[in-house]
């Protein structure tokens, strides 16, 4: 039977440090104890739905949910597919996204919703208090925009749904079918909320509503809120557009009835729901304006001290932009060049959108537990065979499970990746260490009993509806590169680095809550120790799994068990590697070794010997010493090609030989960017030439996939065979700066590059948000523009990382702590 670990590492902080606490002095375990309970308070409620415009949830299974629909209502033809809901690519949008946002205590996220000329601020805060994660609140703001008429009518649906148990319903009171006059409250309770009530204000006295002669205003006037209360299956909660389409559908017949289509009422007449307030699990709270508007959302747990009201969340609102602000400032300042008010907002809208991406999900998912020995790719033709055996398998469903995570981009890829993940927390670990933490244990926790994490997490049927059904199944042969082991890699450094003054670095107004790991580094040590099982199992996963063979075909190497080989492989795609569509040898071998995988593993033998050393695993440490030293060994031994001065994937010819197959790019500089070439390395000179070639990797907007001299530059898909990605370049980044910081032949040389790659980097991607309003996928490496999938806020947030870090000028080289 497949477990996940969920028993065993729980997402919750609080019940991780009850874990600790038997590890650290009863003094710590009290503090420890009362931290945790605060910070699972803190993030408790979020806009944890990404996949929506705004949507916010707590992280509770089956809970209450809560979310806005609008649309510009002055024509029938349009009315309909103008209404906004969930994120989408190509909706009309001129940018979207959080300006400040913290997990803890809200931001502002501001719509420019070019399609229903309309510019949308939403100002979402938490107020903490009470047993139930606090109360939080959001202001809703419209305003026309320049090309809108200035009377624009303009709906706006707020919803709440319940998927559990509990009840949900409308407790103003108000027996007038035409709709409420004054603020509409809903009530409700669960278990794990207790009681609460949210208030739908009837906004500021300066909005207007539309006013015509049709004799229909009589019976529906519209400065009136409308609320229509449902009974929907749970399962169909989340499908709120749909139900919206529903009942609206049945207001427009009763008026066509009524009034024939001779001569309809205006589409803001037509375009709402009949009022009928009662109990029901989705509650819809309707609005219809001209011009701007502005209202409130409030929602009150019934065990804080006293319920929200306005006054409070325009201090509140205040507060939280004051306080992001200075935070910022301490944790993530941009440095020269780009310390100006410019690079600062960009660099602040960047950490809020990666870090208001984050979400909780909640569902199944389904696996593919055939064990098919095919899966084991060890024929020549393994590709067709394991084309076969999917077809012919019956995949699972598996769950429910739960995680906490950020995404990639909130209208195309709303769900988590595992290897996007550990990019995605290299900036949250320097804004919020225990966020990171969470989010880390998160993932661990879905480990099965055999060590594997699915790479793509697909939890439920809303987070399946955006993904096509072929790609849905989840193989528990398939790895990803663990990038997770950088995040913990990185949390070692600050814990070596800090120590004594991490307290000073890292208080902050919410009682460090955010960095309790780091300012008490016995507690840092003793999560790392709580989790180190999982970590184990899951490199001897990889290691069992993604296993290369060296002995069937002589080769020769300084270790006979270090080759690597990703599973998962066809003919021109290797999706488990992360770079999909990169040349590989043709065709297929079973014999092939790849040196990106072998890289990885590298990295993560060196996090793992680097953890069993602060928890003084001794045994450990040295084992994992033995089988670092190995694999660097073997990185050159089996994958260094003398003639080409590149590292290179291996494969086995038609006389049964091993060869090189040589595609300068990403592949060939992995042992550089995982930190297995050091500053004394005789590889290095060559890389570095590699790099730095115009005519190879280098571009003026970052380091390419693909060499432009590679046969397949640019072609097919095209996916990962030129375009520039941020997170690769951002570890080319990171490995030119440790070699410019450490005393080598070629320290001069990587600090210059360093310098010029950083530049062309973050003005790219700066010049194209600027431009665009998004963040973007990958860049075209001969113009620069962003291109693929937009909003992609996720691994392309790390241009804050390297905003942060520092210049090198020439004059000097600053120190590795101040990374």
């Amino acid at each position: 039977m497949h477990l996940t670990i969920a028993s065993l590492v729980s997402t919750s902080l609080f019940y991780a440090v009850a874990v600790l606490a038997s590890q650290v002095s009863d003094d710590v375990s009290v503090l420890a104890d009362d931290a945790a309970k605060a910070s699972n308070q803190s993030l408790l409620w979020g806009p944890y739905k990404p996949n929506l415009y705004f949507g916010v949830r707590p992280r509770i299974p089956n809970s209450l949910s809560a979310g806005l629909m609008w649309a510009k209502v002055d024509n029938y033809a349009t009315a309909q597919e103008n209404f906004r809901h969930t994120c989408e690519q190509n909706e009309g949008m001129a940018g979207y996204g959080w300006d400040e946002y913290d997990v803890r205590k809200g931001g502002r996220e501001t719509i420019y919703d070019a399609g229903n000329s309309l510019d949308l601020t939403i100002d979402f805060i938490k107020v903490p208090g009470g047993k139930h994660g606090g109360s939080w609140a959001a202001r809703v703001k419209g305003v026309p925009r320049d090309d809108a008429p200035p009377d624009q009518p303009t709906t706006v649906v707020f919803y709440a749904g319940l998927e559990g148990l509990g009840t949900l319903g409308v407790s103003t009171d108000n027996n007038d079918p035409r709709g409420f006059e004054t603020d509409v409250k809903l009530s409700g309770y669960t278990a794990e909320l207790g009681d609460f009530s949210i208030d739908v204000t009837a906004g500021a006295k300066s909005n207007e509503h539309p006013e015509h002669d049709h004799p229909s205003y009589e019976d529906k006037p519209l400065d009136r809120t409308l609320v229509a209360s449902l009974a929907v299956q749970p399962e169909h909660v989340w499908q709120t557009k749909m139900l919206l389409f529903s009942q609206m559908k049945k207001a427009v017949d009763e008026t066509i009835g009524k009034y024939g289509t001779d001569n309809p009422p205006p589409p803001a007449q037509v375009y709402t729901v009949n009022n009928l307030p009662g109990e029901g699990n989705v509650q819809l709270v309707q609005k219809v304006f001209t011009g701007a508007f502005e209202f409130d959302i409030l929602f009150s747990s019934g065990s804080s001290p006293q319920p929200l009201t306005a006054e409070v969340l325009t201090h509140e609102i205040e507060s939280a932009s004051v306080s992001f602000s200075e935070r910022f400032r301490k944790m993530l300042p941009p440095q020269s060049p780009f310390n100006s008010a410019e690079y600062l907002q960009f660099s602040k809208s960047m950490l809020s959108n990666l870090i208001g991406g984050i979400g909780f999900f909640h569902g199944t998912d389904i696996v593919d537990r055939s064990a098919a020995p095919e899966y084991d790719e060890e024929n020549e033709g393994f590709w067709e065979e394991t084309e076969e055996a999917r077809a012919r398998a019956q995949p699972v469903m598996e769950g429910p499970k739960d995680l906490f995570t950020s995404v990639p981009s909130r209208p195309f890829f709303p769900r988590g990746f595992l290897w996007d993940e550990g990019f995605h927390l290299i900036p949250v670990l320097d804004w919020d260490p225990d966020l990171a933490l969470e989010i880390v244990k998160s993932w661990f926790s879905l480990m099965d009993e055999d060590g594997w994490i699915a790479r793509e997490q697909i939890l439920g049927t809303e987070a399946r509806s955006k993904v096509p059904p072929e790609f849905t199944v989840q193989y528990p042969h398939y790895a990803n590169p663990p990038t997770l082991f950088m995040v913990l890699e990185a949390f070692i450094d600050k814990l070596d680095v800090n120590g004594n003054n991490a307290a000073n670095k890292y208080v902050d107004d919410i009682q460090g809550l955010r960095s309790v790991y780091v300012t008490q580094p016995e507690l840092g040590a003793a999560f790392i120790r709580s989790i180190y099982p999982l970590l184990k199992k899951h490199y001897f996963w990889y290691r069992a799994t993604q296993n290369g063979d060296i002995k069937s075909y002589d080769r020769e190497a300084f270790s006979t068990k270090e080759a690597y080989r990703w599973r998962g492989r066809s003919v021109q795609h290797i999706l488990t590697s992360g770079l999909d569509d990169y040349p590989r040898p043709q065709p297929p071998h079973p014999g092939e070794l790849h040196v990106d995988l072998i890289s990885w593993m590298g990295m993560m033998t060196r996090a793992l010997r680097r953890i069993a050393n602060t928890l003084g695993e001794t045994e450990d440490a040295e084992m994992f010493k033995t089988y670092e030293t190995a694999i660097e060994r073997n990185i050159d031994d089996l994958h260094w090609d003398a003639d080409a001065k590149t590292y290179c994937d291996s494969t086995i010819d038609d006389y049964e030989e091993s060869v090189h197959v040589c595609h300068k790019g990403y592949v060939s500089i992995a042992p550089f960017f995982t930190g297995m070439v050091g500053p004394d390395s005789p590889r290095l000179k060559a890389i570095l030439d590699l790099i730095e070639d115009p005519e190879e990797l280098w571009s003026d907007y970052g380091i390419r996939s693909l060499s432009k001299q590679d046969e397949f530059y640019g072609t097919a898909e095209n996916y990962w065979r030129s375009p520039v990605w941020i997170n690769m370049n951002y570890l080319v980044l990171k490995s030119l700066y440790d070699i410019a910081n450490v005393p080598g032949p070629q320290q001069t040389r990587a600090g210059v590059t360093y310098s010029n790659l950083r530049k062309n980097l973050v003005e790219n991607v700066f010049r194209e948000w600027k431009k665009t309003g998004y963040a973007w996928e990958q860049y075209n490496p001969e113009t620069g523009k962003g291109q693929r999938t937009q909003h992609f806020t996720g691994w392309t947030s790390l241009v804050v990382k390297m905003m942060s870090m520092p210049d090198l000028p020439a004059s000097g080289k600053k120190g590795h702590d101040e990374l």
